[in-house]
């Protein structure tokens, strides 16, 4: 049996939830979350996600969500035993070693555990997409992956301080490797996916990017060379050139630059699906600068009116525009779609939960 992903205008990924429908879920988990101090959120969130993929469908038939809240907090529970000695170190040891005058034994125990951080940063990052995939169902058949991370915890850091040591020139072409490298160790059912996801064509947006911190640092020294001047006061008075000058660092720093990098992410999505295929199919995403703009201060403006009970959404609108906008191509061999014999995590994603890396 084959199934092909339909036109366009029919749409093979479909979102059919609402807010109405999903309003008794998010009112309960927040009410629960509250009266047992934040313990409940590892059930809200196995909760949410039973909802949020039964109302998606692809090609016709939905998802399903296997995850339960049990396994994510007991993830999170061996995980923190795990962060336990960094947060010790942190807490006590560090500052006793400086007090004692050790400063430089202090910074290079610090040193190795900033470097330890990042590096299971990127496990996390990992470990969570695999859980995920893992516990996705559709048609009986699950997704995953046979590698534990640690590799790619090691790329990731190595990656990131080449990064670093560029000033961050180079984050298209780490970010775009690091996709690549994460999605074609995955699979869903036998098939494996595969990115060809490459930094070209999000150069130019990238040094856009790049360039506003600049320009911010430019006017910051502008005007401190002209207020030690005393270029900037007549008469005791603040001259205009003052408030053009500041008014462009705030503009710049709390409008331009976090526009430019918005704008920037919107491309890379976009380019990310366009080169992600599994088997035959082939993926899409079309969300613009604007529609992405309009998701966040939508979820800004909704937090705010409902006095921070519009938190709870969040997860709902930002998974609900991530189906809207993906499209599906090609077709797919149900009948030579073998269950997916890639080992099953149990633990979770405590990493992801620790580190704080959401869904998408």
């Amino acid at each position: 049996m084959t199934s092909s992903a339909p036109p366009a205008q029919e749409r093979a990924v479909r979102f059919t939830g609402n807010w109405r429908e999903y309003l008794p879920i998010a009112a309960t988990n927040v009410l629960l979350i509250i009266v047992t101090l934040g313990v409940y959120r590892f059930w809200a969130a196995a909760r949410q996600r039973r909802y949020l993929w039964s109302r998606t469908e692809v090609i016709g038939d939905r998802l399903e969500w296997s995850g339960t809240g049990k396994e994510m907090f007991i993830g999170f529970l061996i995980v923190s035993a795990f962060l336990l000695p960094f947060f010790l170190f942190f807490q006590f040891l560090f500052p006793a070693m400086i007090a004692r005058g050790k400063e430089a034994a202090a910074g290079g125990i610090f040193l190795l555990f900033e470097v330890a951080l990042l590096y299971l940063g990127g496990v996390a990052r990992f470990r969570a997409l695999r859980y995920r995939l893992s516990r996705t169902w559709w048609r009986g058949i699950r997704g995953g992956s046979d590698e534990p991370g640690w590799n790619y915890g090691g790329e990731y850091l190595g990656r990131l301080i080449l990064a670093m040591f560029t000033m961050w020139i180079a984050w298209p072409w780490m970010a775009t490797a690091l996709f690549r490298s994460r999605w074609n160790q995955m699979s869903f059912g036998s098939l494996p996916f595969r990115s060809q996801l490459v930094a070209e064509g999000l150069g130019r947006r990238w040094a856009a990017v790049y360039l506003m911190p600049l320009a911010a640092l430019v006017l910051v020294a502008i005007l401190a060379g002209l207020i030690s001047a005393g270029a900037l006061s007549d008469g005791g008075k603040a001259s205009p050139t003052l408030f053009v000058i500041v008014g462009s660092l705030f503009l710049l720093v709390y409008l331009v630059i976090p526009l430019m990098t918005l704008h920037w992410y919107a491309k890379y999505y976009r380019r990310a699906a366009e080169t992600l295929s599994l088997g035959d199919l082939e993926f899409g995403f079309d969300a613009t600068t604007w529609q992405w703009l309009k998701l966040f201060l939508g979820n800004l403006l909704l937090a705010v009116v409902t006095l921070g009970f519009g938190l709870a959404f969040w997860g709902y609108r930002n998974w609900a525009f991530m189906v809207r906008h993906m499209h599906l191509y090609g077709e797919i061999n149900v009948t030579d779609l073998a269950q997916s014999t890639t080992h099953a995590p149990g633990e979770a994603e405590g990493f992801a939960d620790a580190f704080d890396i959401g869904a998408i």
